[in-house]
């Protein structure tokens, strides 16, 4: 009896169970759709602009051919500038929260306002540092570019390895503290060692979200037409020539569009499976 009572009821709970898989799916394939179609046009289209001059010429004039090696280099060096200003201090600022004030309450406030920068809009930073950069200087330059990508940086690394360190077991702490080992180099010599992949991982996702990022750069850096290693006057960076070469009425610009955005997609794309990598690679060891 027991069993006919409970058959209308598994049957009822076999069908919602088939209904919310097949909305899941459904969800799935919306979303996956929308993704293929996203990348397949950028591919279509930027793959076609693909040139040896893209690497080896700047960015041209209205309605003429050119490359992007201005913008390119410019990006390089804003990044680079960024994760050395940044990478020391999220290191540093995540360090104390995961070993020296795990529960303090200044540890809190700390994690809140990192939260906060964390999740803030990139074009609020960029208008802070207008402010406490441009505006006095009186001109747009690289430094302030790259300082804005060094605020979107710092949360990142902050968060990162807070979590790394913290999942490091504490027997390794008291196994240093028992032999009589400070704990700045048990920090050095085997916290950091531990958490090392978690670590660079954070990195490498901090550069992979400064990559593409804008509106920042507009306000900061600007853009120049010309290649110049002058960090002290407006640099070119390739997401900021996407973004007013995809609004130019030129089809030259428009096809250098295409094909920058398609160098940054695939850069992320390399960062984040390197991040991936070495995430997989410290789970398993």
């Amino acid at each position: 009896m027991a069993d006919l009572a409970s058959n209308p009821l598994r049957a009822s709970r076999r069908r919602r169970n088939a209904i919310a898989r097949g909305l899941a799916y459904a969800a799935t394939a919306f979303g996956l759709g929308w993704l293929v179609l996203i990348l397949g046009v950028l591919l279509y289209e930027g793959v076609g602009g693909l040139s040896l001059a893209v690497f080896t010429e700047n960015t041209p004039p209205p309605g003429s051919a050119g490359g992007l090696l201005n913008a390119i280099a410019g990006s390089l060096a804003m990044t680079v500038l960024a994760v050395l200003i940044g990478t020391p201090i999220g290191v540093l600022a995540g360090t104390y929260l995961a070993e020296y004030g795990r529960h303090d309450k200044l540890s809190s406030v700390v994690r809140f306002i990192n939260d906060i920068l964390l999740s803030a809009p990139s074009i609020v930073i960029g208008l802070f540092i207008y402010e406490v950069m441009v505006a006095p200087m009186g001109h747009f330059s690289g430094w302030a570019g790259a300082v804005a990508l060094a605020v979107i940086v710092i949360p990142v690394v902050v968060r990162t390895t807070e979590d790394m360190l913290t999942l490091v077991p504490d027997t390794l702490r008291e196994a240093a503290a028992s032999i009589g080992l400070p704990r700045a180099h048990m920090i050095v010599r085997i916290a950091y060692r531990a958490a090392r992949a978690g670590i660079v991982t954070g990195i490498l996702l901090a550069i992979a979200r400064i990559s593409g990022e804008t509106a920042p750069l507009l306000f900061t850096a600007l853009n120049n037409q010309f290649f110049s290693w002058n960090m002290n006057a407006p640099m070119p960076s390739l997401p900021v020539v996407i973004f007013q070469f995809a609004l130019s009425p030129y089809e030259e610009w428009q096809k250098l569009a295409w094909t920058g955005a398609l160098l940054i997609t695939v850069t992320v794309l390399a960062l984040s499976i390197i991040a991936r990598s070495l995430t997989a690679a410290r789970k398993s060891s």
